[in-house]
């Protein structure tokens, strides 16, 4: 069986680290391409035109958003999926005016600024000195690079709000989050596995919002575990 991967704003397939290694000892790996697209409807139909007629799926924050939509468009060809780090509504105000700070900030040359602003939100309080995962964050937004970004920034600041079909997901689905994930909530991922049919969390302890990388060993049995259950 094949496994897709997708993957969040400002992170490349390195994001994946461990849990794409633990996955290709049973499956195929497909790294789903999110960078060429500035809507999330797009992205989905990029990956659904790529992908195997059947697949699992595996959607990490942003990615999660692309997940949505692909069982939007083509639920049928999702066996089993995974949603990480990720949430069902779409932007607030709050949320969108955040959204327009990264803007102006790349607007004005200060691109590089815009991960230094996320690293507290991205990875547990302990580890905001920590140089080895830090390079990593700073790494994978310097690959990303400030055209691509705002790419992002639009599709994720006009997705739907993925609430209202959460009760149509057939396929069996994981919710796994980092508890001091400081984007998305314990409420959030409440509200998923509310809607979504015999949808199960897993919690991972002392981690924020990269639980790939801050826990990848934890991340990768969960999701060789899940992926390799059926």
């Amino acid at each position: 069986m094949t496994v897709v991967l997708v993957t969040g704003q400002l992170m490349t397939h390195a994001a994946w680290g461990d849990s794409a290694e633990a996955l290709k000892t049973r499956h195929d790996v497909v790294l789903a391409d999110h960078i060429q697209d500035d809507t999330i409807a797009g992205m989905a139909q990029r990956l659904l035109a790529t992908a195997p007629d059947r697949f699992d799926l595996a959607g990490q924050a942003m990615g999660g958003f692309v997940a949505f939509e692909v069982l939007r468009q083509a639920p049928e060809r999702v066996r089993r999926l995974a949603l990480l780090s990720t949430l069902a509504p779409n932007d607030g105000p709050a949320q969108t005016e955040r959204r327009m700070g990264y803007i102006r900030l790349v607007e004005a040359g200060k691109f590089a600024e815009v991960a230094e602003e996320r690293i507290p939100i991205l990875v547990h309080p302990a580890r905001r000195e920590d140089a080895p995962l830090l390079d990593i964050v700073r790494g994978m937004a310097g690959d990303t690079g400030a055209e691509t970004f705002l790419r992002q920034q639009r599709a994720i600041m006009s997705r739907a709000d993925s609430r209202p079909g959460l009760g149509q997901i057939a396929c069996p689905t994981l919710v796994i989050w980092g508890r001091q994930d400081g984007i998305t909530t314990e409420a959030h991922q409440a509200e998923i596995v509310a809607g979504v049919p015999g949808a199960r969390l897993e919690v991972i302890e002392d981690c924020g919002h990269l639980t790939t990388l801050e826990k990848p060993a934890t991340t990768a049995r969960l999701l060789a575990t899940w992926f390799g259950a059926a």
